[in-house]
């Protein structure tokens, strides 16, 4: 493994750390995370010569960039239902989606996504657009862009995360209680979007 490799999976590791650190509320986890942490950056500075007192990409005084989440739009055959997963701590439903993890590429993000929230394993995806979502979300500092996808099952499994508990079809024009990752005006702007092959920005 060349050193290339080797910086980026320990950047990898650390993402993974300061993503534990953000949504972890178990104590012991929050330990294991801060150590795994300042691991990777010891490794980083002693042995890849990286100096991590310049701006990095887990500094907050670094020039802000949006956030970049993705968005999956999957419809049944005939193009009349929506597969929707319903939050666990909300009871509330959204198309699959989540924050791109770094060094995952848009469409390795919609994928993970799909298999994790939902236990579906997609084929023809398709890009419909990116969005900005900052004005949806008043309480939002930091600009979201959304990628949004269309995709069609390749199979759905039974087995999806701890964060939904429910994966199911329903009529695109009787959708269920949304969850606030899931505004309804931008939802219905995707699956028009997705039933008529157009691209949507901005």
């Amino acid at each position: 493994m060349d050193s290339k490799n080797i910086y980026d999976y320990i950047i990898k590791i650390q993402s993974i750390a300061k993503i534990g650190l953000v949504y972890s509320k178990d104590p012991y986890a929050i330990t294991n995370y801060e150590e795994i942490n300042e691991l990777s950056r010891k490794f980083l500075e002693e042995f890849m010569e990286v100096n991590l007192e310049r701006p990095n990409y887990f500094e907050k005084h670094i020039y802000p960039t949006p956030n970049i989440s993705v968005r999956v739009v999957i419809l049944n055959e005939d193009k009349t239902k929506i597969l929707m997963v319903r939050e666990a701590k909300t009871q509330t439903y959204s198309i699959p989606g989540g924050w791109c993890d770094l060094y995952d590429s848009p469409s390795t993000a919609a994928r993970n996504e799909c298999l994790q929230e939902a236990g579906a394993t997609i084929k023809d995806l398709r890009l419909i657009g990116i969005t900005d979502r900052t004005p949806l979300r008043s309480e939002v500092s930091i600009p979201n862009y959304v990628i949004s996808f269309y995709a069609k099952i390749d199979k759905l499994s039974s087995e999806h995360e701890y964060e939904t508990d429910d994966v199911n079809w329903f009529d695109i024009n009787d959708l269920p209680p949304l969850s606030r990752k899931s505004e309804k005006g931008e939802l219905l702007r995707f699956i028009k979007a997705a039933i008529n092959g157009e691209t949507i920005f901005d």
